[in-house]
């Protein structure tokens, strides 16, 4: 029998990177907020790929591990997440690279409960429903937030639940606490009986990452180093054009501008090299999910770091 990851290789292959097509396409994976959707509707990656006869496709994926695993399977060639999902993904076996960083990217994730709810600490935490998105920033942010108030991923409820899945569980009281990033941290956020136990900020380093396939960035660096390039770009002019930034997210994903705005004021607009000093916090991150079981094998961050071509 042929299974799903079998499947979806065959459907995928050539897809990230039709080598033998004349116009190859370089293919993007975005989720609902940051550079990458500012990019896409400002036009700049086709702009910039355009004079090395490459196009620009991209894919909408609704958190971390599944765009993951389209990059894994060569579905995309590029896309961006948390910190948590590559360090999942690199356990898996996954084919993937760490181009570049959004590092220290802001306070746009948070724990949230309900406003009359009697969870008033992290410690309270204890013995209660935690929801997050598997495998996702979120997973990590709610490992350091018990380690931080001397708890266990045993001494609550886990229960792994997609963003939008996870907003309608909060929304009805079926869980107690929820782990969430920007735009559904903001959206929530909007809504009088909400309350922040927690930013992320408050209890580790937010890092974001710009992940490629291996075999992508192997065969074809100088598309990779381009498109980083010009995604730096990108991210000092949202530095400087924050309201604009608001508007374009709002238009490009549906989510009211008053929930954009609050993400984008709370956002740090920067990509920067993989540097040792986050290779390390990654590494700290893959060691404490695979003393808590949560990765079948301690991994290597510092294997998948990308070293760009030098110029010329």
């Amino acid at each position: 029998m042929i299974d799903r990851r079998a499947l979806l290789a065959t459907a995928f292959a050539t897809a990230a990177w039709p080598a033998r097509a004349a116009d190859p396409v370089f293919r993007i994976g975005y989720q609902k907020n940051g550079i990458l959707v500012v990019a896409k509707q400002q036009g700049v990656l086709e702009a910039r790929l355009k004079p090395l006869g490459v196009g620009v496709g991209w894919t909408e994926f609704s958190f971390g591990p599944p765009l993951l695993e389209a990059l894994n399977l060569g579905g995309i060639a590029f896309g961006q997440t948390g910190d948590a999902p590559p360090i999942f993904a690199q356990a898996a076996g996954s084919d993937l690279v760490y181009a570049a960083a959004q590092g220290a990217a802001g306070s746009g994730a948070a724990i949230l409960v309900a406003e009359a709810s009697p969870i008033r600490t992290l410690a309270d935490l204890k013995g209660r429903r935690v929801a997050f998105a598997k495998a996702s920033s979120a997973h990590n942010l709610t490992l350091a937030a018990l380690a931080k108030a001397g708890l266990t991923y045993a001494d609550i409820v886990p229960v792994t639940l997609a963003p939008a899945d996870a907003a309608a569980a909060f929304a009805s009281g079926q869980i107690d606490a929820w782990t969430i990033w920007d735009p559904y941290f903001a959206i929530a956020q909007g809504r009088p009986d909400v309350r922040v136990l927690a930013l992320a900020t408050d209890i580790a380093r937010p890092n974001n990452f710009f992940l490629a396939n291996r075999s992508v960035a192997r065969t074809q660096p100088q598309v990779v180093k381009a498109v980083v390039e010009a995604l730096s770009g990108v991210a000092a002019w949202c530095e400087a054009n924050r309201p604009a930034v608001a508007a374009i997210l709002s238009r490009g994903t549906g989510v009211p501008l008053a929930a954009t705005e609050r993400a984008v004021a709370r956002t740090d607009y920067v990509i920067g090299p993989v540097t040792p000093e986050l290779v390390a916090e990654q590494q700290a991150i893959a060691d404490r999910f695979h003393a808590a079981g949560l990765i079948p094998k301690s991994i290597r961050v510092a294997d998948a770091v990308w070293a760009a071509p030098p110029n010329g």
